[in-house]
């Protein structure tokens, strides 16, 4: 691994004259190191310097995972029952005596683990945050990192197909996402890149309910929500299905969500902003009947995590460029009624868009 988002930071760590950046957020460090775990409660914390060497700070069961990716630099670990961030000012210490202008991730340093470290460097500045910085790194990805977005989607495709073939007369949700998981673990899947969603019938019309006991009965749809992981990059795909004969209306709102969906998808294009293409699947299903339906923005940023920057939602002015990936998925619930969603994530070409999922779009049926 070359590292060159990393001596990107210490660039621009040198150009803001800060001494150090310390990056809390486990998705930053992955990003950076190559390293990903999430530690839970325990801490993990990576910092940057402009000149001295970086270090990683983990939990010590995870100090020989880090070696193992290749990280050529500094990794300290602590035991459950040490006090991790003493031992993280004397690391730092080792390379500036007293660093006084610190840059932190505002949005995710917790203000206890804050705390913490000022406790240390009670003279320090920690007023510079990071995460414009990082998510505008982010925002443009490699042709490396679509590679790597491309196979995610291919085993997404895959769990989907799997999924839509285990759709029977009295299965429960969680039985057809058991499923879809299990065979794609067999496939050499890593895992699933968020909670899979299985909703059948009305209970689809709850666009964040969880999967659960609901059975699975004829003349109704089934949707499903789903990603994997691939070398630390993620799919996210959405399908909806016919079991059996669904009612006309059910019929209907299946259709207008793809013609929302497809017309976005076609509209993505360098220097369309993220706003316009929100009103564009938006005024569809407007247009169709359903606006007040349409409960959710269109869709969201994603790479090595599910929802990065920018949000593709009414009022976002960033105009899309070459390289940026995000889902397009507009979706009409109606409670206690239906709800349908479909979804593509996606990459801006010079001409157009992408697609990372190519899973058929138009309504299948189960028999």
């Amino acid at each position: 691994m070359e590292y060159t988002q990393l001596n990107q930071i210490r660039e621009w760590l040198g150009q803001n004259k800060a001494e150090v950046a310390y990056f809390s957020n486990f998705e930053s460090i992955q990003y950076l190191t190559g390293f990903g775990s999430d530690p839970i409660e325990r801490v993990l914390a990576l910092f940057v310097f402009p000149e001295a060497e970086p270090f990683i700070f983990c939990p010590a069961l995870e100090v020989e995972v880090v070696k193992a990716t290749g990280w050529p630099y500094g990794v300290y670990g602590y035991q459950d029952h040490e006090q991790p961030f003493g031992m993280i000012a004397e690391h730092i210490k080792e390379r500036v005596a007293n660093p006084i202008s610190w840059a932190i991730e505002k949005q995710t340093l917790t203000v206890e683990r804050f705390e913490a470290i000022h406790a240390f460097f009670p003279s320090a500045q920690f007023n510079l945050d990071m995460t414009p910085y990082m998510q505008t790194m982010r925002l443009i990805k490699t042709p490396a990192e679509i590679a790597l977005l491309h196979q995610a989607g291919r085993d997404a495709d895959f769990a989907m197909e799997v999924g839509f073939k285990a759709i029977a007369e009295g299965k429960t949700e969680l039985q057809v996402a058991a499923e879809l998981e299990y065979q794609s673990k067999l496939r050499g899947v890593a895992g699933m890149s968020f909670g899979t969603l299985v909703q059948a019938g009305a209970h689809a019309a709850d666009p964040h309910g969880a999967t659960s006991e609901i059975q699975m009965h004829r003349n109704e749809l089934v949707l499903f929500d789903l990603g994997t992981l691939y070398k630390g990059y993620i799919s996210d795909t959405s399908r909806t299905f016919a079991f059996g004969k669904p009612n006309d209306k059910a019929l209907e709102v299946h259709k207008v969500v793809l013609e929302a969906q497809l017309t976005a998808q076609a509209a993505v294009k360098p220097g369309i902003t993220a706003g316009q293409l929100d009103k564009i699947a938006r005024d569809v299903i407007t247009k169709a009947g359903y606006g007040e339906y349409f409960i959710h923005r269109l869709g969201h940023g994603m790479g090595t995590s599910e929802h990065e920057y920018p949000s593709i939602m009414e009022g976002n002015n960033l105009e899309l460029q070459p390289g940026m990936t995000f889902s397009i998925e507009p979706g009409i619930y109606i409670p206690g009624e239906v709800g349908v969603r479909i979804e593509d994530c996606v990459v801006v070409t010079e001409t157009g868009a992408d697609a990372f999922t190519h899973s058929p779009k138009e309504l299948r049926y189960v028999d």
